[in-house]
C-alpha cells in the first residue's frame, strides 16, 4: 500500500466520475439465472471509474447477486459483465470486497490487526508468518479507517462500527481499484453510520477509489453517491443520482409512497405514513434541485 494512503486527511470537494477512463464495470445485455428462475435479465449498462455507486431493490431483487457475478461467483446465463477492463472473475485480485455476513463468518477471536492481515494472506485457518512490510500495510490500512489504536482487540471486544472498519480495512490493505460492500450500514448506528460513510468518502475523494455499495437505505450515503443501479422489473437499471432522485421512480422501485424532501438534516427522500400529521407541508424538491443542494453540501458546511 506505501504512499498511496495518506497520513492525514485533506478537506476535498465531492469527486466527479470518470466517464473519459475506461469503465469501471459493463454490463451487456447480462443475465442471471439460479436452476429455472430468471432472477434478472437485460442488464445493459456502464459504471464509470471513480463513482461511488448504489445497488438498490426490494429484498430478493438480485443486489448481492449483483455483486457475486462481478466477482465471477455466479455464472452468467446471457451477455458479459467486465470488471475493471476483464471478464467478471479476472479481475478479483485488484478488488476488496467486504461481505454483509462478515462479523458473523470470521472468527471473532482474532485481533483487529490479524483480520486485516487476511486480506493480504488469504487464510483463515492456522499460523501463517507475517513480514513486517505486511504488518506496516496492515497498520497503514487501519490507521485510514481509525482503528489503528485496536489493532491489538479482539473482534469480539469492538462494537460492529468498529468491526465494520476492520472489514473496511481488510478490503482496503492490497490497495484495490474497486471496493465492493454489500449493506455496510446494516445493523449499525447513527454516529457508526455517519463513521463508515465518512471513510468511503474518504476513499474516493483521496484515492480516487471506485466504490459500489448494496444498500437497503439510501439516505446516509446520499452526499457521497454519484449514481444507482437500481433493480427494476427484473431488469438491472443504471442512472446518475439527479435521475434516480425522483418520487415517482423510487415509489414504483420500492412499493410504497415514497417523497423526494430535503430537511435540514439531510434526509433526502422519506417514506410518509399514515400516522403523519393531516396537512403536513413537507419541504419538497425537484430531483434536480435536490441533486444539487448534494453536490454542494460539502463547500456549504465548509463555509
Amino acid at each position: 500500500m506505501g504512499t498511496s494512503i495518506p497520513a492525514r486527511h485533506h478537506s476535498a470537494p465531492p469527486r466527479q466520475a470518470d466517464d473519459t477512463a475506461q469503465p469501471a464495470i459493463v454490463f451487456k445485455d447480462a443475465a442471471i439465472r439460479r436452476g429455472d428462475h430468471l432472477i434478472w435479465s437485460h442488464g445493459d449498462f456502464t459504471i464509470p471509474q471513480g463513482s461511488v455507486t448504489a445497488i438498490v431493490g426490494t429484498n430478493g431483487a438480485g443486489k448481492t447477486t449483483m455483486l457475486k457475478a462481478e466477482l465471477g461467483l455466479l455464472a452468467i446465463a446471457h451477455g458479459s459483465v467486465t470488471v475493471l477492463g476483464e471478464p467478471a472473475g479476472k479481475a478479483n485480485q485488484r478488488i476488496g470486497y467486504v461481505p454483509q455476513s462478515y462479523t458473523s463468518d470470521i472468527d471473532s477471536n482474532l485481533t483487529a490487526e490479524q483480520s486485516v492481515l487476511l486480506g493480504l494472506t488469504g487464510t483463515k485457518f492456522g499460523f501463517h508468518i507475517t513480514s513486517r512490510a505486511q504488518r506496516q500495510q496492515a497498520r497503514e490500512a487501519m490507521d485510514f479507517v481509525g482503528v489503528a489504536d485496536k489493532a491489538n482487540y479482539r473482534l469480539s471486544q469492538l462494537s460492529g462500527g468498529l468491526r465494520q472498519r476492520v472489514a473496511i480495512a481488510q478490503a482496503l490493505v492490497s490497495n484495490p481499484q474497486l471496493l465492493m460492500l454489500d449493506e455496510p450500514l446494516a445493523n449499525l448506528d447513527l454516529a457508526s453510520q455517519r463513521a463508515t460513510v465518512h471513510v468511503l468518502a474518504r476513499l474516493n475523494h483521496e484515492l480516487g477509489m471506485t466504490i459500489q455499495i448494496v444498500a437497503h437505505d439510501l439516505n446516509m450515503l446520499l452526499p457521497i453517491l454519484t449514481g444507482a443501479v437500481y433493480l427494476l422489473d427484473g431488469h438491472p437499471h443504471y442512472a446518475a443520482m439527479n435521475k434516480v432522485l425522483d418520487a415517482e421512480l423510487l415509489t414504483h422501485l420500492y412499493g410504497t409512497t415514497v417523497q423526494v424532501v430535503t430537511t435540514p438534516q439531510g434526509d433526502m427522500f422519506v417514506t410518509p405514513t399514515p400516522d403523519e400529521p393531516a396537512g403536513m407541508n413537507q419541504d419538497t424538491h425537484a430531483p434536480d434541485e435536490v441533486a444539487r443542494f448534494h453536490h454542494h453540501a460539502g463547500e456549504q458546511h465548509r463555509q
